[in-house]
């Protein structure tokens, strides 16, 4: 039985991972495509490649939410000291990252919206834009 749960904790990573190295190379595709597009258009301005950028930016949050899953169910099967520390550690480089990335969505997105009226759920409009 012990076995069992280790091949499928191993397969459950191999998925979480391949997952997030899919997710990376699309944003990279996508990312490299738009920024080719904006050269050929001269369109290079800073908004428009910042708007590359936190598009892709995008797609690494989602990427490092799938890597840190792989990284959690690699230390549920008999987790060592240096798994634990390698999990931490990467749990909080993923929250830093995530936090900035949010952050600077956040930031593009209000200097995209219009102001809106007092009274309005100006937070949960700005979000369904995106």
């Amino acid at each position: 039985m012990e076995d069992f749960v280790h091949q499928a904790a191993a397969f459950i990573s191999l998925c979480l991972g391949a997952i997030a190295l899919v997710l990376i190379a699309f944003g990279a595709i996508e990312a490299l495509i738009a920024i080719v597009g904006t050269v050929v258009n001269k369109d290079v301005s800073g908004a428009r490649l910042r708007e590359v950028f936190i598009k892709f930016a995008r797609w690494l949050i989602a990427a490092l939410t799938f890597q840190l899953g792989t990284d959690i169910v690699d230390t549920l099967v008999a987790p060592t000291w240096d798994d634990l520390g390698k999990l931490a550690t990467v749990a909080v480089i993923r929250t830093f990252l995530t936090y900035f990335l949010d952050r600077d969505l956040d930031k593009y997105m209000e200097r995209r919206m219009p102001p809106v009226e007092a009274g309005t759920h100006d937070r949960s409009l700005r979000e369904q834009k995106y």
